[in-house]
């Protein structure tokens, strides 16, 4: 027993490699989305085990961008689509070799790495070719052209390794580029009727055999089992450029391993080869992969290097991207492919949305205006000290959110979490608050679509589909402006993303309300449900309005349900 337990305790432990979680917002990211992955995947790289990374869906805002400078905070990494890619497959990392190599060389190769295919690359591993198992069964099986090897322009070098040979004469880094393969094994007379200039004579032990094989301008002599070669044979081939090549086989050995000798480069696959490229998404190349009778295809990089192989089977252990979800739980509004990935946990603040997961997840949602209240909370449960840097970010997302706190949304914790968070950060709410809205606001340099989709959510309910844009600004003639810039721009930007109606909220900070534009559909009988107004030249006045979440969205809903 305890022999057992010794045995068990030495035995190797299996490496691991750490899960990979992304922290993501949802699509067209505002401050709260980008700031509040960043802080929840610092809480899970100081609680868990694993990697965790913030990352967006979308394009950062000038305000959100004015508060990562602000602060001294990387933005996150782009990931618009989260579809299971070819990086996400088992690539096998199987090495390239030369185009020179012999067949035998390969073949030993692919024995030793237990592979079908080798892949055949250049200097600085870019792919040349490919060689199959098939490839060098043809090789042997469909070949009777005894001047192959010449064809196939043989490399001594090749030749000596096959046969475990020497070079007595000549110069191994030479080819065999003219004349045929012939055994001599007849009598010197007879040797003068078939062999002819430059071929390669695979002969025994006889002077006169290798006298006459010389005499008749043979290209070269392979003398078998290891017979020795006279001075005077060598004077000769060396004075008739006649290369001489000693190797331990027998005669039938030699015959039979002749033609392993030859480059992979003369069978090797070079034209129309099918490649697949590290960021292609493995749902694009499964057809390619059904269709083709391929075992094995190239993986290279963005630089087009050659990285690995995969083949059928390694889809089928393609792993799932793994994600944590914050701000929203909308299936319109999450990055593309939502239901190709694994949902770990859901951090909101917002109505219960379309989004449905294959599994039970953590999901936190609480009524308050903003989902980075809810990080502070947890930062406090967990008994964590929030960095300075993230303490800004947090507050500029509440800030943002609750459009300094004038927004109905808004609530006391709101409101604490600011105000201690502004402690940490060092700053002061109302200053701040100025110069980061003056930021998002600032028209310099920007297009109309990069204003109308920098904080755009898509709805659906009851077959109706629709998007709402939102930008909050301190400056009433700011917001004049842009009403002149995205009024024409909306009737482009009806249905390029699927939807019915769309609108945007010009909402004016300081006088608490919101000039609503609105486009397309039936967006006149909506308003007209939801707020008792119509719209004149596409746009209405709604005083007291500055949430989309509380107050617009809720009030579409209520229309649309009646």
């Amino acid at each position: 027993m305890s022999e057992n337990r010794k045995l068990q305790t030495n035995a190797p432990t299996p490496v691991i490699a750490p899960r990979k979680v992304y922290v993501i917002g949802h699509k067209n990211p505002d401050t709260d989305s980008i700031c509040s992955a960043i802080a929840y995947a610092d809480i899970k790289r100081r609680t868990e085990d694993g990697i965790f990374e913030a990352k967006r869906a979308g394009q950062i805002s000038q305000e959100t961008q004015y508060v990562l400078d602000r602060f001294q905070v990387d933005p996150p990494g782009y990931v618009p689509n989260v579809a299971p890619r070819v990086k996400d497959m088992e690539i096998r990392r199987i090495p390239g070799v030369s185009d020179h190599i012999s067949l035998k060389k390969a073949w030993n190769l692919m024995r030793t790495q237990n592979v079908n295919t080798l892949p055949i690359v250049q200097e600085g591993n870019m792919l040349e070719g490919l060689i199959t198992i098939s490839d060098i069964a043809k090789s042997y099986m469909d070949v009777y052209d005894n001047a192959i090897l010449s064809t196939a322009r043989t490399q001594y070098k090749n030749i000596l390794e096959t046969l475990d040979g020497t070079m007595v004469v000549g110069n191994e880094h030479a080819y065999f580029v003219k004349g045929k393969v012939v055994i001599a094994a007849a009598n010197p007379d007879l040797m003068e009727n078939y062999i002819e200039e430059d071929d390669l004579v695979i002969l025994g032990n006889r002077y006169e055999s290798q006298l006459c094989a010389i005499e008749m301008k043979a290209g070269c002599i392979i003398v078998c089992e290891g017979a020795p070669v006279s001075k005077t044979i060598q004077r000769l081939a060396a004075e008739r450029v006649c290369a001489v090549i000693s190797t331990p086989h027998d005669t039938y050995t030699v015959a039979r391993l002749i033609n392993q000798s030859m480059p992979v480069k003369f069978f090797m696959k070079s034209s129309n080869l099918i490649t697949f490229r590290l960021d292609d998404y493995t749902d694009s190349i499964k057809d390619v992969m059904a269709k083709k009778r391929h075992r094995d295809f190239p993986i290279l990089d963005k630089n087009e290097h050659y990285v690995g192989m995969v083949s059928r089977r390694n889809l089928l252990g393609i792993k799932r991207r793994q994600l944590i979800l914050v701000d929203h739980n909308e299936k319109s509004q999450a990055v593309d492919n939502i239901e190709s990935a694994d949902i770990l946990e859901i951090i909101d603040h917002h109505r219960l949305g379309s989004l449905e997961t294959m599994a039970p997840v953590f999901f936190r949602n609480q009524p308050v205006g903003c989902t980075a209240t809810i990080l502070y909370q947890i930062y406090q449960e967990r008994k964590l000290e929030i960095p300075k840097n993230i303490a800004g970010l947090l507050c500029a997302a509440i800030i943002s959110d609750t459009l300094m706190f004038r927004s109905p949304t808004c609530t006391a914790l709101d409101r604490a979490a600011a105000e201690r968070l502004a402690e940490i950060a060092g700053i002061q709410c109302e200053e701040f608050a100025t110069e980061m809205f003056a930021a998002g606001s600032d028209l310099k340099g920007r297009s109309t679509e990069e204003i109308f989709y920098q904080d755009f959510k898509k709805f659906e309910l009851n077959k109706a589909n629709f998007g709402v844009g939102q930008i909050n600004s301190m400056n009433p003639e700011e917001l004049k402006e842009m009403k002149k810039r995205l009024l024409p721009y909306m009737e482009k930007a009806l249905g390029a993303h699927g939807e019915t109606m769309i609108f945007f909220m010009l909402t004016d900070i300081i006088h608490q309300s919101t000039e609503l534009l609105c486009y397309g559909g039936e967006n006149v009988r909506l308003v007209e449900e939801a707020f008792h107004q119509t719209p004149v030249e596409h746009s209405i006045t709604l005083p007291g309005v500055v949430s989309r979440k509380k107050q617009l969205i809720p009030a579409f809903m209520n229309a649309l349900q009646q």
